[in-house]
Parts: structure tokens; sequence; C-alpha cells
């Protein structure tokens, strides 16, 4: 399932980054995901909106264009298993 209002800022070494990726394969959810270590835009737009280099970092982008961002990888996965994830 596409998810284009997603877009999870990460790096590969990260292992709360890896819980979230892997929770993301297990509800087959699709996400852009930004690299803020081999993407220096990335980085610069998480710290800009957030304050901190903290991955990984969820940006939701709300109806009307607003971002919400969320940090913690348990926070993140219950997210997506609550509200995004197909029910089925």
């Amino acid at each position: 399932m596409k998810a284009p209002n997603l877009a999870l800022y990460h790096f590969d070494s990260c292992p709360y980054c890896e819980r979230v990726r892997l929770a993301l394969r297990r509800l087959e959810i699709d996400v852009e995901l930004r690299d803020v270590q081999t993407e220096p835009k990335w980085r610069k737009e998480l710290v800009s909106a957030t304050g901190k280099q903290m991955v990984p970092c969820l940006r939701i982008e709300e109806p009307g264009g607003a971002a919400r961002w969320m940090h913690e990888s348990a926070d993140i996965i219950r997210y997506l298993e609550t509200e995004i994830a197909p029910r089925g």
C-alpha cells in the first residue's frame, strides 16, 4: 500500500530505524525513505522542522498540507499499525 503522505527520515545502520523499516515491510506500507546520512537536504529539513537530528522520524502530511513529525520507533510503529495498515 502506497502512503504518499508519509516519509521516514532514517539511516541504514540505525537499529531503531531498522525496527521501523521491518514494520513497514511486515505491514506492506510503502513510504518514501529519506536517508539523512547520504542526503544533506533531508538532514537539514529534519533539523529545521524538529530542532534535532534524531531518527527515526516519520513526517506525516496532514490534509491541508501541514506536517506532523513523529519520533520514537515504538510510537511510529504503533501509528502505522493502528492508523495506516490496511484493515483486514
